[in-house]
């Protein structure tokens, strides 16, 4: 039951629940709503190494280039100044105009959702979090693994909703059984009318990018020329390393940035596959990539809403597979942060595991991938809950885990009081040495708020534990998860609001829908 100020009330450790009882669930905590990361950021590189490969960077986009294969983006490069050579496709540039982009380019972001409360500032100290993005899977306990369905993804939108800690809606799993024509527009649909924080859109195509930023703004009740004007929505771009821009992710930062939408710029770099087996190398081509699509954005639309995005870890040298939450990914978490700081531009990193199940190892991968992440200063964390099996597999308890690791963190950067009740030296002096503290005036009126109460973690002893049904921490993610679904009530909406999306979806899907562009 919800406590006055919004949390959770919890039972006290102390009282043991009846076997098979459902959990208290702790979902509300209005405090995270807005994170500020309170912490300086860790640095790996010297300010001379992170101007190094700034430099170096720089001098490939000059000498080597990129190709981009979109024909309409490389016309505006050239427009712009850049030298394009069409029977490679390749776009050089002069370090000049990239510079001048950077120059453009917001170092905050204001993200309009529908709820005031929950719309989001990117950039300085602030820390938005988004839920896993895209895998074709969805996993849980009871069902095991298949094919993501719409009905999925409006359970992810759902518990996306639940947790104050996810700030951001995202594309948590596909929906396989949805016509790739239509599939755009109904999980735009389920994240407007399942919830009121701000969506994602995949950048697919024009015509699909067009009806889902039409039906963002028939939610907010808006004129086009409105929708322009602020942020309502955002999008991730992804190069294809090294050094190519395909043609649905180069339209995609041309048509985000010409309607004002936030694009996230943000190469996949795995060192030692798709980049140098080397962390600095493999930065080195990242940096480059996002300083070429950050410019498209910018020569667009000087102003435009970017972000430096990164996504760099190893791979395993044995088999060739992705490898995530790593010391090298750590690493070059630390390092990344210190490259978009030097830009000046917000940063985009992840958490993420190679895990196939919600286990141990995906426990401490993501936490390892969070540890970087966060204690580097990123401001938008993407994959923040669900991620499982390198990004093949939404997972309903993987997702439970992280928003218990999330809100640990989210504890974590809420201020440390130390006023002089806080230090409590009156409660030192009543309590006779050998004694204890639990009974104390100062113990009494703050036992209920001292302490962060778990989501999931159990703090029983192995006695109580066993009686309350011995369960692991993924079976009790699997009861909240549930539970957290069966007590959902979607966000109110205006009805005639609803009916417009819904008839938008229907004319659209009569008129055949839009075909994604490859």
């Amino acid at each position: 039951m919800a406590s006055s100020d919004g949390s959770m009330e919890r039972r006290s450790r102390r009282r043991t629940p009846a076997r098979d009882s459902p959990p208290a669930i702790g979902r509300r905590a209005e405090r995270y709503r807005h994170l500020a990361n309170p912490f300086v950021p860790l640095r790996v590189l010297s300010d001379d190494e992170v101007e190094s490969i700034h430099l170096d960077a720089l001098a490939l986009i000059e000498s080597t280039g990129m190709r981009v294969l979109s024909a309409n983006a490389r016309a505006r490069f050239a427009a712009a100044g850049g030298e394009v050579d069409e029977t490679s496709q390749t776009v050089r540039m002069d370090r000049a105009i990239v510079e001048r982009a950077l120059t453009t380019a917001p170092s905050q972001l204001d993200l309009c959702a529908l709820d005031a409360q929950r719309s989001v500032r990117i950039g300085g100290s602030q820390v938005a979090i988004a839920p896993v993005a895209g895998p074709p899977n969805v996993t849980d306990l009871e069902r095991g693994r298949r094919p993501g369905s719409l009905s999925a993804f409006q359970d992810f939108v759902r518990l996306s909703q639940s947790f104050d800690v996810i700030h951001l809606l995202g594309p948590c799993v596909e929906p396989q059984d949805v016509p790739v024509q239509d599939r755009h527009m109904e999980v735009t649909l389920a994240q407007l009318t399942l919830a009121d924080k701000v969506p994602w859109v995949f950048c697919r195509g024009h015509r699909q990018i067009s009806d889902c930023f039409e039906m963002i703004r028939i939610a907010h009740r808006l004129e086009q020329s409105q929708f322009r004007e602020r942020i309502y929505t955002y999008t991730v771009v992804n190069t294809n390393s090294p050094r190519q821009l395909d043609i649905p992710m180069a339209e995609g930062i041309i048509d985000f940035a010409e309607a004002g939408q936030l694009t996230i710029v943000t190469p996949f770099t795995l060192s030692g596959a798709m980049a140098p087996v080397t962390i600095a190398g493999a930065l080195t081509l990242a940096h480059m990539e996002a300083l070429v699509g950050i410019t498209l954005a910018q020569i667009v639309r000087p102003g435009a809403p970017v972000m430096y995005g990164t996504f760099t870890s190893n791979v395993d040298m044995k088999s060739g597979s992705p490898a995530f939450g790593t010391p090298e990914f750590t690493k070059a978490c630390f390092a990344a942060g210190q490259l978009a700081r030097r830009v000046e531009i917000p940063w985009r990193s992840s958490s993420a595991t190679a895990a196939n199940l919600a286990d141990a190892q995906s426990a401490y991968e993501a936490e390892m991938s969070l540890w970087g992440a966060l204690l580097a200063g990123c401001n938008l964390l993407l994959h923040g809950a669900g991620w499982l099996e390198s990004g093949l597999s939404a997972s309903y308890e993987k997702f439970i885990l992280d928003v218990e690791m999330l809100q640990m963190f989210a504890e974590l950067f809420q201020p440390l009081a130390a006023d002089s009740a806080e230090r409590a030296t009156e409660a030192i002096k009543d309590v006779e040495p050998g004694g204890h503290f639990f009974s104390t005036t100062h113990t009494m009126q703050r036992y209920k708020t001292a302490f962060y109460q778990p989501l999931v973690s159990d703090w029983r002893n192995f006695g109580q534990w066993s009686e309350a049904g011995g369960k692991s921490v993924t079976e009790r993610a699997t009861a909240i998860w549930k539970a957290t679904l069966d007590e959902f009530a979607a966000p109110t909406r205006d009805p005639g609001t609803v009916e417009e999306l819904t008839a938008f979806v229907a004319r659209r899907k009569s008129e055949g829908g839009a075909p994604p562009v490859t």
